[in-house]
Order: C-alpha cells, then structure tokens, then sequence
C-alpha cells in the first residue's frame, strides 16, 4: 500500500510518500511560497538529490497537483501512475474533544474540523485547505485526518480544566488540550521496543525539545498530563513563544506597549522565548554557539529552557509517582548532548545516572542511561509522519 501524507500550513504544504510494505519513505518534498512570489517544489525521490521546481503556485489545489504530477514524472517520479497512491493521511492541528484518535474523514468530520477553527485559527484552515484540494485531485481516494490533540485526549478533567469559572469550559470548551501528540504517541510505542516491556507496564515522561517544545507524563500508553494548553503557547519557554506567564503580565503589557489583543498575541508568540530573551535568534544551535563566545543573554536563555524543562519533568515524577523513563526527541532533544546532560543533571535524586559516553550522540535511538541508573534515559528520533502514515494504514487497510 502506498500512502501520501500531507501537512498543510498557510502558504506551504509538505508530503511523503510510503510504501508501506517496508514502511519506506519513496519520496518527500516541500511546496513552499503557495500565493506568493517566488513559489516552488522541492522534491526528493528516494535517496537521490533534491530538485527545485519554480512554478507559479496560486492555491493549495495546485499544490497537491503539481506534487501528483511530480510523483509520476517520468524523471524525478516514484511511481507510474497516480492510481498508485491508496490513501492520504494528513496531520490535523485541532481535533478539540471530538476526536481521540485518528479517522476516515466524511461530511460529520469535516464538519467537526471547522469547528475547532476558533481553538487553531491558524492551523486548522490550511489543514482543511490540504483535504479538499486531495478531494478534487485524488477523487475517491480515501483520507485520513491525524490529530496533534488526539492522545492528549486521555488526560482526567483535574489535568485539563483550568480555575476559570466552570462555564468557560462548557460554554467556550476553554481547557487544556496538549499538542504534538503524534510525536508523543510515536516515541512512546518506539520506548516500549527499545526497553523490550509493553507500553502498558511503564510510566514515561515525553520531552519534544524543539523550536517548538512539550512535555508529557504518560501512564501505561495513556497521557495524564502535557505542558500546552488550549493552545501550543502554553508550557515551557520556547524558540519564539514565552511559554508560561503570570496572567495579569497580558493586560499589564497592552496598556504598556500600547498593544491589542492581536498585537500581545504575536508578542509571545513570535517575539518572545529564547530569541526575546537572547536577542540572538530562536535557533538553539545560533545560542550555543553565541553563548561559547560570551553572550550572557544566550547563555541565560538556554538556562532559562533547561530549568523550565527540569520544573516539568519534576512535576510529572510526581504526578506519575515515579518514572521509568525520560524520553528526548525532535530537534534539540535528538541532537543536543549537552541540553539532554543539562536538563538530567537534577534528577540524581531520582536515581538518574547518564553514561557520558553514550549520550554523545546525535538522531540515533539510544539508551544512554549509566549501567545501574534507575530511571532509564532514551533518545528517540520522532517521525510524525510515518506515524500519520501507519495510522492511516489501520484505518484504511
């Protein structure tokens, strides 16, 4: 079966192609600058070189198609014919607390997606964008839409419901939601594998360490808690958002900076984190470097990152009532040993010891805990999309 996963944002769309006999990724690519000037598709077939192909990309229905077309090119193509492709599983921002697990998409769940547009006002649009140029490209192909809220959707009410007035909740479903769940979910079954015990027997704690960054506590396969919250703001200080805030900081500032409420909105959200603290850049690797050469404010950036990373993981030892586990992927968590080395420096308390030697790695899953260390250390690359893709399979298959 060959499976297309899509991921649509505002102005860009990206794609793999699956066979998933091997679960082998037969092309992948990104069309970028979608409505605008200087638009293009970026594709790799296979292992071979990237080929940048410059076209006038007005929509997301000419997207999908130029993907299609360059999928069975007779020179850059992977297949011979767009019959080839059996499904399309595409990522979802939003599924609110509809949806809790992956599903074939139809009339009620389209329905359902545009209604959590007010939770993901930036996200769920061109996500729905995605599906329905597919439908008019790929007519009677079967979808599948994989949620980034969907895991979550096993936390208890005392971890999502915030000490608003109740009614906030029932009447505006203001509550916390989490996100990067497919990443959480993916590295959660990859931790099971590599410490040979079934997911049901372990307590773990996820650490997605990006641009953008969560933390999860997860009990027998089933998250109790995550640090983002009704929207990817909440939670730990990250490349360009401020993570968690006393409330009252949000009118103080507009009355300050003369700000409304979508000018304070793109404050935390852009301007904010590490490069707000830093004046550097969002870029962890820019920090580090800056922070060798002397720049305090990227050096206290990144100590401000690892403390918000360690209070997270603390507290979910505690909710968990002990860990099996802590588990580093995507970005920063996959391919930096010092931050990893950093952030498990404080939890010796809990019986943590790193092997030095074994941390010194980079995108590989590993085990780097000390022989004797009583809570296991794991680096898992995450693959979102491979996840899209295997639910997709499940549900089509």
């Amino acid at each position: 079966m060959k499976i297309l996963v899509v991921n649509c944002g505002s102005s860009s769309l990206k794609y793999q192609l699956f066979d998933m006999k091997n679960e082998d990724v037969l092309a992948k690519g990104l069309v970028e600058r979608i409505g605008l000037e200087g638009a293009q598709l970026v594709h790799q077939p296979g292992q071979s070189d990237k080929v940048k192909i410059p076209a006038e990309i007005s929509n997301h229905k000419i997207a999908i198609k130029m993907v299609i077309e360059t999928l069975v090119d007779d020179s850059v193509g992977v297949i011979s014919k767009m019959d080839e492709i059996q499904a399309v599983g595409h990522r979802v921002v939003h599924g609110g607390e509809e949806f809790s697990e992956s599903v074939l998409i139809n009339d009620k769940v389209m329905d359902a997606i545009n209604k959590c547009i007010d939770l993901a006002p930036l996200h769920n649009p061109p996500n729905i964008m995605g599906i329905e140029a597919c439908s008019e490209v790929l007519p009677g192909v079967e979808q599948v839409a994989v949620f980034d809220t969907a895991f979550h959707q096993t936390m208890p009410e005392k971890s999502f419901i915030y000490g608003l007035p109740y009614e906030a909740y029932e009447e505006h479903a203001i509550r916390r939601y989490g996100f990067h769940g497919t990443s959480h979910k993916f590295v959660t079954q990859q931790a099971a594998k590599l410490l040979n015990k079934n997911v049901e027997d372990l307590k773990l704690i996820t650490c997605h360490l990006g641009n953008g960054a969560s933390i999860a506590a997860i009990d027998g396969g089933q998250v109790v808690d995550t640090s983002m919250g009704l929207t990817p703001l909440e939670g730990l200080v990250m490349g360009t958002r401020c993570g968690d805030i006393d409330p009252a900081i949000v009118p103080f500032l507009m009355k300050k900076l003369d700000l409304d409420a979508d000018g304070l909105n793109n404050y935390m959200n852009k301007k904010s984190g590490v490069m707000g603290i830093s004046g550097v850049s969002s870029d962890f690797r820019d920090l580090e470097e800056a922070s060798e050469k002397g720049n305090k404010r990227a050096a206290l950036a990144l100590d401000i990152f690892s403390h918000r990373v360690q209070k997270y993981i603390g507290s979910y030892a505690a909710v968990l009532n002990g860990v099996d586990a802590i588990v580093f992927t995507a970005g920063l968590g996959e391919n930096s040993p010092e931050t990893r080395e950093q952030v498990l420096s404080s939890f010796t308390y809990l019986g943590v010891e790193v092997d030095k030697e074994k941390n010194n790695v980079r995108g590989k899953a590993t085990d780097f805990s000390a022989e004797g260390s009583k809570v296991k250390t794991l680096l898992i690359p995450t693959n979102e999309e491979l996840m899209i893709a295997r639910d997709t399979k499940n549900l089509v298959g």
